[in-house]
């Protein structure tokens, strides 16, 4: 059962002043841990670029290991790069789990879980992870969401077409904080470098 990867990475980055994916976390950039994160569960694995593409294609390490899609209108936000991404999956991906790049703690051994558990009820709609109750990213959409966030207008959220399958959505505790941590300004970066992980 194919399950493909999306890393969200069109945004500015105008909070950090750079684009996110080029921000490292012990000397790797977001964009390089998230392709490792994604790597074992994950065939193919898409990034969605906009802003500053080619910088963003010579500053990483694992571009080998993904396919660039690229975004001609990031300034309508997140669901409109999940959008380019989810149009050039392959036609046998059953699912496709999707996180934007500035979740840098993410560990492998989620995505893997996400995978699995979505292998183990093929009839679940979604796969969210959770820790300490709350929910996080990366999320895992099966072939009946992508449809209906397909749908959505560019400038909705995910969540409208995720939250109409909650019947049928699973949660899955991780125990993995790094599912809640993204980086939206110099501060949580800061915070990360500072954390003992």
């Amino acid at each position: 059962m194919t399950i493909a990867g999306i890393i969200l990475a069109a945004g500015a980055g105008q909070r950090v002043g750079s684009p996110k994916a080029l921000l490292e976390l012990d000397g790797e950039t977001f964009f390089d841990r998230m392709a490792a994160a994604m790597q074992d569960a994950c065939d193919p694995i898409l990034a969605v670029l906009g802003h500053h593409e080619e910088a963003v294609r010579r500053g990483v390490r694992l571009a080998g290991a993904v396919r660039f899609v690229i975004n001609p209108h990031p300034e309508r936000g997140m669901l409109s790069s999940l959008q380019c991404g989810l149009r050039e999956l392959p036609a046998d991906a059953a699912a496709a789990i999707f996180c934007p790049v500035d979740y840098p703690l993410v560990r492998a051994a989620t995505v893997e879980a996400l995978a699995g558990a979505f292998r183990a009820q093929p009839e679940t709609r979604a796969v969210v992870p959770t820790c300490e109750g709350r929910h996080g990213h990366p999320v895992l959409v099966s072939r009946q969401v992508i449809d209906e966030l397909l749908g959505l207008r560019p400038t909705a959220s995910p969540r409208e077409a995720i939250r109409r399958f909650r019947n049928s959505t699973v949660y899955v505790e991780t125990g993995d904080p790094g599912v809640l941590r993204d980086v939206d300004t110099p501060a949580d970066l800061r915070r990360l470098e500072g954390q003992d992980r």
